[in-house]
C-alpha cells in the first residue's frame, strides 16, 4: 500500500486536511475534493452491496439506463434530503476567509458562495437566504459547517433519533449517486459529470439523452420540461446560477481558477451534451409543457375534442384541472384519452372566443416551423399570438426561456495542466479499483486526496486528519460545554464501541457525537477537541498500542480500540505530529 504518495507541505496542507471533512466552502476552494469523495464513495463496501439489494438483482443483464432509473428509488428509500444547521454546527465568515485567503480572494468567495454574500437565484434573494437557512437567530457572520458526508456517514444517521433512513445535503446525495451510476449501474465514468453551484450540487450522466440528478430524484429531459413544479425546482441551480466546477474523470475546471485539469476535449464534449439538454422543442408538447409551468396563460388557449363527427370544445385550464387528477397527460400519447375523461359538463358546442385552438396552433407550428431563437421566428409566433393576448410579445420571450436554458458554465478559455486521468473500468472488482487507484497516487492527487476521504488512515498522512479533528469539529466541542473533563471521559465511555467506518477507517469527532458511536481511537480524537478548544496551550498525546488508546493531557483517560494501529500523537497548539 502506497503511504503519503504526495508530499504533505504548507502549500496543500488545508487542502489534505479539507478532505476529511469536506465542507461546502472547502469543495468551493479545492475542487479536487469532489471526485475525491466520489472516488472514496466507489471504494466504499457499503455502496458495492448495494449491487445484491433484490431489486437490482432482478436487473441482472438489463441496460445501465434501466438499472439508473431503478436507482432513483433505491436513493429515495434510503436516504432523505438533510440541511440542518444543527448536524455540523456552526463557524463564522472571518474565519474561514482568512482560512482560505492565500488560495482564493475574499472578493471572488462573496461573488460566488451562498454563505459570503452571494444572492443566488431570485428565489433565493426574495426569501433572504439568511432566513432561509435558519441563520437569522445567530449573530450575522456565523455560518454553517455544511459537510458533505461520506456514504458511511449518510447511512449512519439512521442512529440519530428522528432518522428511520440514511440521509445527506445535496453535495453528498450527488456524489453517492454518482458512485452508485458507476458500481451498480455500470456506467462509465467517462459519461458522469459532476456539476457545481454555488447553492446545489448535481450530475449530469451521458445516458440516452442526458439524466441530470438532482437531490434523490433524477431528471430525465423529457422530464426535465414537463413543467411541473418538481422539474422547476430541479431546473433552478443550472438555469440561474454560475456553474462553479465540473469534474469527471480527467479533472476539473472551476470558474475563478485560471488554470483547468479537466481535458479540454472532453470538456467541450460535455459543453455540447449539457446545451442539447436544455434545449426543447416549439411544438405542441413544448407548448402544453409551458402551460402547465406558465398556467397564466392557459386562459388564451382551447382543445378541441372529435365527437363522433363534431367538434366540442374544452378551456385549457379546465383540461390542466382533469390532468393533475389522471394518470394521462395533455399533449402527449395519451392526449386522447385524458380528453375521453372531460366531464359532458365542461365541453362546448361552441370555440371559445379570443382563444387559441391547440389542435390549429399544432398545424401552424408544423407547417411554418418557426425559429423562436432568432428575431424573425419570434416576431412570426408574436402576429400568432397577439390574436388571442394581450402582451404577445411577453408572452413569446417567456416561453421562449421556458425552452432554451443558457448555462452559465466555466470559460473554455483556460491554461489546460492535463492530469493523469483516473481509468477505472465498470468490469472492475472493489479490490482491482482500490490497487489502481493505490498506483497512481503519486501521479494523481485526486486519487491521493481519495483515501483520506475515505479515511484509510493505514495508508495516510495523519497530521491533516489531527488538524480537522482539532479545528472544525464543533458540534462535539458544543456538547460537552457544561461537562468537566472527567465528566466528557464518562460520556464519552457510555457510549456504544463501534466506528462507522470499518478495518482502519476512522470518524471525525463530529461524527462520534452525531452517530453516538466510535472506536475507542475516535473517541480518544473526540476528547482531545474538546481539551484543545478548552486550554489551547495543553500538551495533549494519544498512544494507541494494540486494543489500549491512552490520553494524557493532565491526566490519563485510556479507551478501547479494535483499530489495527501503532501511534502516538502529539497536539499541542497548532503543532501535531504523529509517530
Amino acid at each position: 500500500m502506497v503511504k503519503s504518495a504526495i508530499m504533505i507541505n504548507d502549500s496543500n496542507f488545508e487542502k489534505y486536511s479539507s478532505a476529511f471533512t469536506l465542507s461546502d466552502m472547502e469543495i468551493f476552494v479545492f475542487p479536487e475534493l469532489m471526485y475525491s469523495l466520489l472516488l472514496a464513495n466507489i471504494m466504499s463496501p457499503i455502496v458495492w452491496s448495494w449491487r445484491d439489494a433484490d431489486c437490482f438483482v432482478k436487473l441482472v443483464g438489463k441496460g445501465p439506463y434501466k438499472k439508473l432509473m431503478r436507482l432513483k428509488q433505491f436513493i429515495m428509500d434510503q436516504f432523505e434530503f438533510n440541511l440542518d444547521l444543527q448536524t455540523w454546527g456552526l463557524t463564522d465568515k472571518n474565519t474561514e476567509l482568512v482560512r482560505f485567503s492565500k488560495y482564493i480572494s475574499p472578493e471572488d468567495i462573496s461573488k460566488s458562495n451562498a454563505l459570503f454574500g452571494y444572492h443566488g437565484d431570485e428565489y433565493y434573494f426574495d426569501i433572504d437566504i439568511r432566513r432561509h437557512f435558519g441563520l437569522d437567530k445567530y449573530d450575522g457572520d456565523a455560518i454553517p459547517y455544511w459537510k458533505t458526508e461520506t456514504v458511511e456517514a449518510m447511512e449512519a444517521f439512521r442512529l440519530k433519533p428522528g432518522y428511520a433512513m440514511g440521509a445527506g445535503e445535496c453535495v453528498s446525495l450527488a456524489a453517492v449517486y454518482a458512485a452508485a451510476a458507476f458500481v451498480v449501474c455500470q456506467i462509465p465514468l467517462e459519461d458522469i459529470y459532476m456539476v457545481l453551484t454555488p447553492l446545489h450540487s448535481q450530475n449530469f450522466i451521458d445516458i440516452n439523452g442526458g439524466v441530470i440528478t438532482n437531490n434523490r430524484r433524477l431528471v430525465t429531459k423529457s422530464m426535465w420540461f414537463n413543467g411541473t413544479e418538481l422539474s422547476n425546482k430541479a431546473q433552478r441551480a443550472i438555469r440561474n446560477e454560475q456553474v462553479t466546477i465540473v469534474a469527471n474523470n480527467t479533472g476539473f475546471v472551476h470558474c475563478f481558477y485560471d488554470e483547468a485539469t479537466i481535458d479540454k476535449n472532453s470538456y467541450g464534449g460535455f459543453i455540447g451534451k449539457i446545451k442539447g439538454f436544455l434545449e426543447g422543442s416549439l411544438d405542441m408538447m413544448g407548448m402544453a409543457n409551458f402551460l402547465r409551468s406558465h398556467s397564466e396563460y392557459q386562459k388564451y388557449f382551447q382543445f378541441c375534442k372529435d365527437c363522433h363527427g363534431s367538434p366540442r370544445f374544452v378551456k385549457a385550464e379546465v383540461l390542466f384541472h382533469y390532468e393533475h387528477l389522471s394518470r394521462f397527460r395533455v399533449a402527449d400519447a395519451t392526449h386522447e384519452k385524458l380528453l375521453a375523461e372531460v366531464n359532458e359538463d365542461d365541453l362546448s358546442n361552441h370555440q371559445c372566443p379570443k382563444r387559441i385552438r391547440c389542435d390549429q396552433c399544432k398545424e401552424f407550428l408544423g407547417d411554418k416551423k418557426p425559429d423562436i431563437r432568432t428575431t424573425e421566428g419570434r416576431g412570426v409566433l408574436v402576429k400568432l399570438f397577439s390574436r388571442y393576448m394581450p402582451d404577445a410579445e411577453k408572452f413569446v420571450g417567456k416561453l421562449y426561456d421556458f425552452l432554451y436554458i443558457a448555462p452559465k458554465l466555466p470559460s473554455v478559455e483556460k491554461e489546460y495542466k492535463p492530469v493523469e486521468p483516473i481509468k477505472i473500468s465498470t468490469n472492475m472488482s472493489r479490490e482491482q479499483i482500490f490497487d489502481y487507484l493505490s498506483n497512481i497516487r503519486e501521479k494523481n492527487i485526486t486519487a491521493d486526496l481519495a483515501f483520506y476521504a475515505y479515511r484509510d488512515m493505514t495508508c495516510c498522512d495523519w497530521k491533516p486528519f489531527i488538524k480537522a479533528a482539532v479545528e472544525r469539529n464543533p458540534v462535539s466541542i458544543d456538547q460537552a460545554k457544561s461537562k468537566s473533563i472527567e465528566d466528557c471521559f464518562q460520556w464519552l465511555q457510555s457510549i456504544p464501541n463501534g466506528s462507522i467506518y470499518d478495518s482502519g477507517r476512522l470518524a471525525q469527532p463530529d461524527e462520534v457525537v452525531n452517530y453516538k458511536t466510535g472506536d475507542g481511537v475516535e473517541k480518544a480524537f473526540t476528547l482531545a477537541n474538546i481539551i484543545h478548544n478548552r486550554t489551547a496551550d495543553e500538551p495533549i498525546e494519544i498512544k494507541i498500542t494494540g486494543k489500549s488508546v491512552v490520553l494524557t493531557a493532565a491526566g490519563k483517560f485510556e479507551f478501547e480500540s479494535s483499530k489495527p494501529f501503532e501511534k502516538t500523537i502529539k497536539i499541542n497548539r497548532e503543532e501535531y505530529s504523529s509517530q
